[in-house]
């Protein structure tokens, strides 16, 4: 099975503190043992990277920083990425439309992270995000276990 992390998973893996924490890391745990194919997107990286710092210095917790990012650095180094963001100037109108046809429930960001999955043929996402079930291609998975359909 191939897997794509989004953004609300990978940042709960990095957090201790984040809500998603247990949930994200059991999820984790579970596709390694079934040694699922995961894919880690570079949009994802920048973004969950981004959202992690940010929350700990808006709760003052600077000096936290530093292990977050060796975490990064240890876990996610450049070759277990999957650079797709090169992707954005060719896929830019399909984008644009799926957030059309989505009313805008799906960001652009989001959008991309779909097509990219169809593109590549990963039919799973693992995702604490609601806004990926309304892609048919894409099974959304939020715990241990089988996609939900």
């Amino acid at each position: 099975m191939r897997v794509a992390v989004d953004t609300s998973v990978l940042v709960a893996l990095f957090v201790p503190d984040d809500t998603w924490h247990s949930q994200a890391m059991s999820l984790v745990n579970d596709l390694r043992q079934r040694q699922a194919a995961v894919i880690y997107f570079d949009c994802v990286v920048a973004e969950a990277l981004s959202a992690a710092v940010r929350r700990l210095h808006e709760r003052r917790q600077a000096e936290r920083i530093p292990a977050v990012l060796q975490r990064f650095r240890h876990e996610l180094p450049v070759a277990a990425i999957t650079w797709i963001l090169q992707d954005t100037e060719r896929m830019y109108e399909p984008i644009l439309t799926l957030v059309e046809q989505t009313n805008g429930v799906l960001n652009f960001h989001d959008a991309l992270i779909a097509l990219a999955c169809r593109e590549r043929e990963i039919p799973v996402i693992a995702s604490f995000d609601p806004d990926f079930d309304l892609i048919a291609w894409l099974k959304r998975l939020t715990s241990p276990g089988k996609p939900s359909s």
